[in-house]
């Protein structure tokens, strides 16, 4: 799991010195507004928009920005937008997932198909590498929430299933069902998390060089950068050393 956390920290590093914040409030207040939609618009009535406005909370999204996201599912000419999972394959083979929401699937398509080629990857069919990944919830902390037994006590007591443990921080992985329940549980023992979220955890990983891992990253980066696209994963596995020269 080094890789899976070492490639989170590297984009939460990213996004702390990313200037144009923008785009990042964007897929936040997108995720809110459809989890209100699909549910109750109050958050303690519906677990998956409690948990789309933590994490946006997480992200410094301001308030108002929150609301507005949470008004706009009221809206009756809101714009209605469709879940979409890609899988494909990235330089060095690495499995890669894309989840999407978008309001025109044959858009997000040929725009997803495109940056793949374009850097190296190749789009595969649904399935061709999901079975490398489990859906879980994640919750993670920062190293300084606790020493790795009392993090790991925390976990256990609140229902989690494994806990990953670095200087980086504490990543806590629970059933994906259980995130909403684990999450309260943990706020209660160890505080505020850093981040909340349902994520696609490798079961198995691909390593990587410092050329891959390069090549790896624009690949993500061009994907990320489509408006469409909510999330990337990926299961690269790289050393320390690799690590250090990025």
């Amino acid at each position: 799991m080094a890789g899976h956390s070492k490639w989170a920290n590297i984009q939460h590093r990213k996004g702390r010195q990313d200037a144009a914040r923008s785009k990042l409030f964007s897929k936040l207040s997108k995720e809110i507004t459809v989890a209100a939609k699909m549910g109750d618009p109050d958050p303690d009535k519906n677990p998956r928009l409690r948990l789309a406005v933590k994490e946006a909370k997480s992200q410094s999204v301001p308030k108002d920005v929150i609301d507005r996201a949470i008004k706009k599912s009221q809206a009756g000419d809101g714009d209605d937008y469709e879940e979409i999972r890609y899988e494909g394959y990235g330089p060095s083979g690495v499995a890669i997932i894309v989840e999407a929401m978008t309001d025109n699937r044959n858009r997000t398509a040929s725009n997803v198909r495109s940056t793949f080629s374009k850097n190296g990857g190749n789009l595969g069919e649904t399935g061709s590498v999901g079975f490398m990944f489990e859906r879980k919830g994640e919750v993670s902390y920062p190293a300084d929430a606790g020493d790795a037994e009392t993090v790991l006590e925390a976990a256990i007591e609140a229902g989690a299933e494994d806990v990953d443990s670095s200087e980086d921080g504490h990543f806590i992985y629970c059933a994906d069902t259980d995130l909403n329940e684990v999450s309260n549980a943990l706020e209660e023992s160890l505080g505020e998390s850093e981040s909340t979220k349902l994520v696609w955890k490798p079961m198995t990983t691909t390593e990587m060089d410092l050329d891959g891992l390069q090549k790896l990253m624009k690949l993500v980066d061009a994907l990320e950068d489509d408006d469409d696209v909510q999330r990337v994963t990926t299961n690269f596995e790289a050393s320390d050393e690799v690590m250090a020269q990025l």
